[in-house]
């Protein structure tokens, strides 16, 4: 996939679109553990912490990426994919960043933040990975791009996400239908199906896996929301 193709640049909006709708509870995060600094350490705080998540976030999305050319892998990758779609438009548990604490020195909410990015990050960086398919330029530059982003717009993206539900939606639906490429990509459904079947099933299991996040999120919407008593 070369810089100078649609594609790429198609590629790469997904990976911002991904990371912004996944990285909510990162921008939180960074938030909380900054809260307690003094008003001059505080943006040092958010600006170091990010720093340091993207870098480790890009070395774990490469490993990732590497490790999805093995057999079977992206089979298991893509259904880890429905599975964070799914959960991305369910309503999320209360009180579920009591865990994260804040700190008055630099470096230990830096440490927190790192920490915190790394094992909250691994929906995004599956995402990233299938999206990327293998390609660093698309990874490097789409986590550079979408982690400023996040921090500086985190308010305003949780507004507007809030405002907007069928932005999440349509998140959860793109999630779903990179999960069916990559499950149509991998090297063992091209060893039973061929290169050429494979290919043609691409679209159609694109479509089938967005569509799939779609039911299976609506319908869990609806069983908790009929599971709730009434009453206010």
């Amino acid at each position: 996939m070369d810089i100078t193709q649609p594609l790429f640049w198609l590629a790469l909006l997904k990976i911002i679109w991904i990371n912004v709708l996944l990285s909510g509870d990162n921008a939180v995060v960074i938030a909380m553990a900054c809260r307690s600094l003094p008003d001059q350490l505080r943006r040092w705080g958010m600006i170091l912490g990010a720093g340091v998540a993207v870098g480790m976030r890009v070395v774990f999305t490469a490993v990732v990426a590497t490790l999805l050319g093995l057999p079977w892998l992206k089979i298991v990758g893509a259904v880890a994919l429905l599975y964070i779609a799914v959960d991305l438009v369910l309503p999320e548990a209360e009180g579920e960043e009591g865990g994260v604490k804040a700190h008055d020195s630099l470096w230990r909410a830096v440490g927190t933040i790192a920490v915190a990015d790394l094992v909250m990050s691994l929906d995004n960086v599956v995402a990233i990975a299938a999206v990327a398919d293998g390609n660093w330029a698309l990874i490097i530059i789409g986590l550079l791009i979408s982690i400023p982003m996040i921090i500086a717009g985190a308010a305003l993206i949780m507004s507007l996400l809030a405002r907007f539900p069928f932005l999440v939606w349509a998140g959860a639906a793109l999630l779903g239908w990179v999960a069916g490429e990559m499950f149509v990509s991998d090297v063992k459904i091209h060893e039973w199906f061929g290169e050429e079947l494979s290919h043609t099933l691409e679209y159609p299991l694109a479509a089938a896996g967005a569509a799939l996040v779609l039911l299976i999120g609506w319908t869990i919407t609806r069983m908790r929301h009929s599971a709730q008593p009434s009453g206010h």
